[in-house]
């Protein structure tokens, strides 16, 4: 089975599209919803505890219908085939794509399942305080150690099941910013902590130079016998890893079928499983797969991912809309467009298609946003009034985690009087003056979820997992590499060369020159 490999300005359907496009711009959702009052049960999708309305977006069942023409004529259902079979479509790096298969407990690989069961006995005898430090105390802080998928996705998840977090403190140490680094430790006592390390080289910089600097921080207590009891790796490097002390029995494995930025389900994930205890990690693993099940079996008019996806494509593509904006009414969410920033724009900000050919349309969105209401006070000015078009997922849950029905009815009526007045705006009504009028029509999706619970927090990642993924599909690029981080990572080698050596003869750009002379 080989991955579909299709230009999609070269299908009918791009080209139906397009001409569509011309004919239909300067429709108003407005006139929509007055003409059809079916419209929202129409344009929406009710699935598990989820209910998605898109009836808010500039498109019509003729639209729809172009969009879904475009997904079979690209082979979409042939490219979600070829990935949950476990075919190489990461083929630049010759690598299947298999984090799907962390959370599938119906046909679980062994090598996951052994590692899940010992995720469980390490996470209960830290909990449970059996596990004990040098002088014999229980952990009561866990410090996690990495950058990239190995800091973003557990720092996120952790942040969003708070309410679900049991007595340990969990902290998060990622950029090699020293003073970040030295921050993060103030307070901590060693002899109650212990340390994750998350690297799969166990080479990269950033978290090797933080593990060296908080190693050396504990052994200005503990002795380096001291080290297996407080720090533990998740790695492939056996070898680096016991240098630093680490007991193998300490050492859970990454496998090079899962991509980073899609880690958090695996060993990576160990911090969260410290903070909520297994059986919410594992409800977080649940929750996806039940997504995963939606995402390969659902018909794609009926297909969450599948309909988010083609909506993106058909503003980036179409209206030239360059970024979507992604607003959570829940503070617990306040790091997941941070986390989306990483899966989505490394994933797909290619610009050579998987026939090598340099790409003449666009690929990618920029993707931003934060938590309302602070983003009402913030930014949708740009939104309600700006020049730009910027399609906007607000997301919500029906219930509040601690039951204040006052605070609640009012975040939910304010996420819904906005969806409202960005589709409505005030066309029609009498204004003092043209500063005051907000034209509407500017396109929105609802994503709105019974409760924020491990579950459908899983459910609400991988979503936004395989929507990422069908836009790759569709935009003919490989999604799943990211030879793009790797250019600024070689060079800072050679500049670091140069800042610790006060030697710029091998730097040739000037403007680098002076810039590394004014760090001296």
């Amino acid at each position: 089975m080989s991955f579909p490999k299709i230009n999609p300005t070269k299908t009918k359907a791009w080209d139906q599209l397009t001409a569509h496009f011309s004919e239909t711009k300067s429709d108003k959702m407005q006139d929509y919803f007055a003409n059809d009052p079916n419209r929202a049960d129409r344009f929406s999708i009710h699935w598990n505890d989820f209910y998605v309305d898109y009836s808010k977006n500039r498109i019509s069942e003729t639209t729809q219908s172009l969009l879904l023409q475009l997904a079979e004529e690209v082979k979409l259902k042939e490219a979600i085939s070829a990935q949950f079979s476990g075919v190489h479509i990461n083929e630049t790096e010759d690598r299947a794509v298999g984090h799907t298969a962390l959370r599938d407990f119906t046909n679980m690989k062994p090598e996951v399942s052994e590692t899940l069961q010992k995720i469980k006995g390490f996470t209960q005898s830290v909990i449970g305080g059996t596990w004990k430090g040098y002088t014999g105390k229980s952990i009561e802080t866990i410090v996690n150690i990495g950058i990239g998928g190995s800091d973003l996705g557990p720092d996120m998840v952790c942040e969003a099941l708070r309410y679900y977090h049991n007595h340990l403190e969990v902290r998060f140490v990622s950029n090699v910013d020293g003073d970040h680094t030295m921050e993060s430790l103030k307070g901590l006592n060693p002899e109650t902590t212990l340390f994750i390390i998350v690297s799969k080289t166990f080479t990269t910089q950033e978290t090797l130079t933080n593990a060296n600097t908080i190693r050396e921080w504990f052994l200005q207590s503990g002795t380096s016998e001291d080290i297996a009891k407080h720090f533990v790796a998740v790695s492939t490097n056996l070898e680096a890893v016991s240098n630093f002390g680490i007991a193998p029995e300490n050492i859970f494995p990454m496998w090079d079928w899962v991509g980073g930025r899609f880690s958090l389900w695996s060993a990576v994930g160990l911090s969260i499983a410290c903070a909520v205890g297994y059986e919410n990690f594992e409800n977080l693993l649940r929750g996806a797969h039940e997504t995963d099940v939606h995402f390969k079996s659902a018909a794609f008019e009926e297909n969450i991912p599948v309909m988010l996806a083609l909506l993106s494509v058909w503003y980036n593509n179409f209206y030239e809309a360059e970024s979507e904006c992604i607003v959570p009414y829940s503070q617990y969410l306040n790091k997941l467009v941070a986390y989306l920033q990483q899966g989505i724009m490394e994933s797909n900000g290619k610009g050579v298609d998987r026939n090598g050919d340099p790409i003449n349309y666009q690929t990618g969105t920029i993707v931003w946003g934060s938590t309302g209401t602070n983003a009402q006070h913030a930014f949708f000015q740009l939104i309600h009034q700006g020049t730009k078009i910027i399609p906007t997922d607000f997301i919500g849950f029906a219930k509040s985690l601690h039951g204040n029905e006052d605070h609640q009815n009012k975040l939910m009526a304010n996420m819904i009087a906005q969806t409202e007045a960005l589709l409505q705006g005030t066309l029609g009504t009498t204004v003092e003056t043209a500063f005051k009028v907000f034209t509407g029509n500017r396109p929105t999706n609802t994503i709105l979820i019974e409760e924020l619970t491990p579950k459908s927090l899983g459910s609400l990642i991988a979503m936004y997992e395989h929507k990422l993924f069908v836009q790759g599909v569709v935009w003919n690029i490989f999604s799943y590499d990211q030879w793009g981080v790797e250019l600024g990572k070689k060079l800072a080698k050679g500049t670091l060369q140069a800042i610790e050596k006060e030697d710029i003869s091998h730097i040739s750009n000037t403007s680098t020159q002076n810039l590394i002379k004014r760090l001296s």
